[in-house]
């Protein structure tokens, strides 16, 4: 069978890209194009305490004591080394958080703000108590304790609000401390009453369905809900399948269904996003009912819910808890919470995609800049793959010296396709060539290509890295396409090292190819270019070296 080594490679070089993009439907939320459309699962009814206690109780309780003035709240800024945190007296809530170590993805001059509550942007944390009437919630006015509220030469600082409603007094007392993302989250429960309570500490995330400003078609990664726990590992959640859940609940008049495990007693939940997370994780060991809700229009929440059980009259329980909110450090991640670290999506090729980070880290310790650590990575590769890529050069190489009797055979049997066909095959038999050996180069660096892309889309430690002039952002794309029109020109020139194709049209659509695919670099991370680029660079070099030497070895015999 007459087999085209260079249409096969344009095919799978194709099929790369194609993968590219069917992974970019998936971490856009988008069903991906190799499966089903996911089946709901037979998931019990939301726990029982949660449409009182997440989504209509909780969310139209009424501030302060009956006929008491209208409560005033005021916002409370905490500033560390790392974060500038505003806390809302009304409820308690963290209304808004500045990573100030993370410049913003659209206006560099301004910083990373996670926790916020604008008209169309709403990310909240949330905690308070359910289970009896006009209990301490999100929606109760708090009083602030005196105390200091800037880092300063400290190690940490807190914040503690009190509020008694309903015969409770709850203490929140918030931690931060000097370096680190993690917030504490300490709830006193105090029966200040005559009458034993049972009360419910529930902690949730509220974030609207949108995607971050920063999100692109080529550039974009998993932003939603997402839990983990020791039975059901790490699972993420759309916003538009909770909206369907939440319309559905509506329109039957039944429980939203939660389609996710709802009872645990480890674990976390975390509204995830483009190279940033936050997440609250309860105390551990401690029975929690967990839960997904819409609050409002396009407005959603996850979060838990834990029994603190019974509390006598002067009697205190006390429950804590931790809220990480910052960057999705693998490092820091793994510090926080088992499983953790999963919320880095590097998508179906995080097998390779992290270990590839994990030398890139290493190489980077050494060089400290990202742009030269994609080079000398990419350098590594060629030098691991050097066997395959010179057996398949070596491939090419020898069809060029016989392509004149190849044309010859197609002459010969014009009119007989199956005679041709056999005659070529007897060709690549007696001159020992593999008619497939041209694509090894290109095939076995197709899953690195993949997941380096992973990598450059899901590493913050990357995020808005330069290299050198122009390129001032490895994880954007090349803002005067300078790479992508180096890449066609690596490619017309791997083009031409290769043997020409018999077929006029053939030939012509090979050298259109590297200006197609270069147009689609226009949009990919200017990083995932420069590897490609210098790729080609040393194939060229290699494949040159490799025709030059074997090619009078080849004539002679």
């Amino acid at each position: 069978m007459d087999i085209n080594k260079r249409t096969i490679l344009w095919i799978v070089f194709a099929l790369s890209l194609f993968m590219l993009w069917n992974n970019w439907r998936v971490s856009t939320g988008q069903p991906s194009m190799f499966a089903p459309a996911p089946l709901v699962k037979a998931a019990p009814n939301a726990p029982s305490a949660l449409p009182n206690a997440g989504a209509t109780a909780v969310a139209t309780a009424t501030p302060g004591a009956a006929g008491a003035a209208p409560f005033k709240s005021e916002r409370i800024t905490v500033t560390t080394d790392v974060m500038k945190a505003d806390i809302d007296t009304l409820g308690g809530t963290i209304v808004r958080l500045e990573l100030l170590q993370f410049k913003d993805g659209v206006d560099a001059t301004k910083h990373q703000v996670l926790f916020d509550k604008e008209a169309n942007n709403v990310y909240l944390a949330q905690t308070g108590l359910v289970g009896a009437a006009d209990l301490p919630n999100h929606t109760t006015g708090f009083t602030a304790l005196p105390g200091v509220r800037t880092l300063a030469d400290g190690n940490q600082v807190q914040l503690v609000l009190e509020a008694t409603q309903g015969g409770v007094k709850l203490t929140k007392t918030f931690t931060f401390k000097r370096g680190d993302y993690v917030i504490g989250v300490r709830h006193d429960v105090a029966n200040v009453g005559d009458k034993p309570v049972a009360p419910q500490l529930y902690l949730q995330l509220e974030h609207d369905g949108n995607k971050p400003a920063t999100d692109t078609r080529f550039n974009s990664s998993f932003t939603g809900p997402a839990l983990y726990t020791d039975a059901g590992k790490y699972e993420t959640l759309k916003f538009d399948s909770l909206g369907k859940a939440a319309d559905e609940a509506e329109k039957t008049g039944k429980p939203m269904v939660q389609d996710h495990p709802v009872k645990a007693d480890n674990g976390w939940i975390a509204i995830s996003q483009h190279f940033f997370v936050s997440a609250f994780v309860p105390q551990d060991k401690l029975t929690r009912e967990i839960f997904t809700k819409r609050v409002d229009t396009n407005v959603y929440a996850i979060g838990t819910v834990q029994s603190l059980g019974t509390i006598a009259p002067g009697a205190t329980v006390s429950n804590t808890a931790e809220l990480y909110s910052g960057p999705q450090e693998s490092q820091l991640l793994e510090k926080v919470a088992p499983g953790m670290v999963l919320v880095k999506d590097y998508g179906y090729l995080a097998i390779i995609a992290k270990p590839i980070f994990w030398i890139m880290e290493q190489i980077h310790g050494a060089l400290g800049n990202w742009g030269w650590t994609i080079i000398a990575f990419t350098v590594l590769i060629k030098l691991a793959f050097f066997p395959l890529s010179a057996a398949g050069y070596k491939s090419m190489a020898k069809v060029k010296l016989v392509t004149p009797k190849m044309q010859a055979i197609r002459e010969r049997h014009k009119g007989d396709p199956a005679k041709m066909n056999q005659a070529t095959m007897e060709l690549y038999k007696t001159e020992k060539i593999n008619p497939l050996g041209g694509c090894l180069p290109i095939l076995v660096q197709m899953p690195v290509f993949i997941a380096l892309y992973r990598v450059l889309q899901a590493s913050v430690e990357i995020r808005n890295a330069p290299w050198i002039g122009w390129i001032t952002n490895l994880t954007a794309p090349d803002p005067y396409f300078i790479l992508p029109v180096l890449y066609a020109i690596s490619m017309f020139i791997t083009t031409k090292l290769n043997p020409a194709p018999a077929d006029p049209m053939q030939a012509k659509m090979m050298l259109f190819m590297p200006l197609a695919f270069s147009v689609m670099f226009f949009f990919f991370p200017s990083g995932l270019v420069l590897y490609w680029v210098v790729n080609n660079v040393l194939s060229i070099l290699q494949q040159y070296v490799i025709s030059k030497k074997f090619a009078p070895a080849a004539a002679a015999a």
